[in-house]
């Protein structure tokens, strides 16, 4: 029998080739991946642990008589290099300004994105912290406090090679890929194909009812996994998302709950936001949209991802139609959500 080892569920040979097509994670063998490092002058120990992440590859790699890094090597082809480098400058311009985020280390030549054998990288450095509970009063204050700020710096300027959010890229795109990919079960196809269209035009409705809403710089992604509380009050460790859209984006998806809870939550943040930001009420209208949108784009992420051999291991349930069923059911209901009176 050949000598060899599975990595992402691919088998490779001793010499290294694969016995099949390969994604081009695959290559990023540790090797690859110490070098890399060593190539942004970094001093490595051999130390390297895998995190949890599923769009780019992220590592925790031990340095030399120094603290670990986390070392995130993006997914090749998703962002160019002018969008990423508008990413660090954001999340530099958020630090220098004191506001808690994890901006990405820069070499002596104030480089902070880095290349080798076709892999884009960047370090950051290592910080601890445990998801928020917000669950007080006082927690959401400080929160709202947080994002003020950083909304406050993100509306100074734009982006001009960051993605924008809107409901062509959320949610028209995603509907085509996901009907032309035919990952829908043909029994569900028409129900799925039919629901989605009426949701669409839920939506439109709705941003045209709210009418102008300012486009910020966001975070783009603020759930809770993507901050971590310490000590000192929480930090973002992640802005891959970030995008240009309006402000609300940032704060429905840290809401929970039944209508009434949310309105408390919603006010309470919205108390510490307004201490650095002006919030646009008209904006409240758009929460079921966008999480409608949110739900569509999820959907076809996994579907968009589907060739990466990571996905059908995390998403195994994916491909299944109980999946779609429980998809179309989620979609109905929001349905009914976007009939529901605006939470403020």
């Amino acid at each position: 029998m050949a000598s060899g080892y599975l990595r992402d569920n691919i088998r490779y040979d001793s010499g290294m080739e694969p016995t099949q097509n390969l994604h081009p994670y695959a290559r990023l063998t540790p090797d690859l991946i110490l070098q890399s490092l060593e190539s942004a002058g970094f001093v490595c120990d051999g130390r390297l642990l895998a995190l949890n992440s599923y769009e780019n590859r992220v590592y925790q790699i031990g340095i030399e008589n120094e603290s670990p890094v986390i070392a995130k090597f993006y997914r090749p082809g998703r962002w160019s290099k002018q969008a990423i480098l508008e990413e660090h400058a954001f999340s530099q311009e958020l630090a220098a300004q004191e506001i808690p985020v994890i901006a990405p280390v820069t070499d002596g030549h104030g480089e902070s994105l880095h290349e080798l054998d076709g892999f884009l990288f960047a370090a950051y450095p290592r910080c601890g912290g445990r998801w928020p509970d917000l669950d007080s009063k006082q927690q959401r204050q400080q929160m709202g406090r947080f994002l003020g700020r950083m909304h406050a710096v993100g509306a100074t300027r734009h982006f001009q090679h960051r993605n924008r959010l809107d409901i062509e890229t959320l949610g028209e795109a995603s509907r085509r890929f996901v009907l032309e990919q035919q990952f829908v079960p043909d029994y569900l196809l028409d129900a799925y194909a039919t629901l989605s269209d009426d949701l669409l035009k839920q939506i439109r409705a709705m941003f045209e009812a709210a009418g102008f809403v300012a486009q910020i710089r966001l975070h783009g992604d603020c759930h809770k996994g993507n901050i971590l509380w310490a000590d000192k009050g929480p930090h973002f460790v992640d802005l891959d998302d970030s995008c240009s859209g309006p402000a609300i984006q940032d704060i429905w998806m840290l809401l929970s709950g039944e209508a009434e809870e949310m309105r408390i939550q919603l006010e309470d943040l919205l108390e510490g936001y307004q201490t650095f930001f002006e919030f646009d009420y008209s904006s409240v209208i758009l929460i079921e949209a966008l999480r409608t949108l949110r739900i569509l784009h999820y959907a076809a992420w996994i579907a968009r991802r589907w060739q990466d051999p990571a996905f059908p291991i995390a998403f195994p349930w994916f491909s299944s139609p109980r999946y779609w069923e429980e998809h179309i059911l989620s979609l109905r209901e929001q349905a009914a959500a976007l009939n529901n009176p605006p939470i403020l």
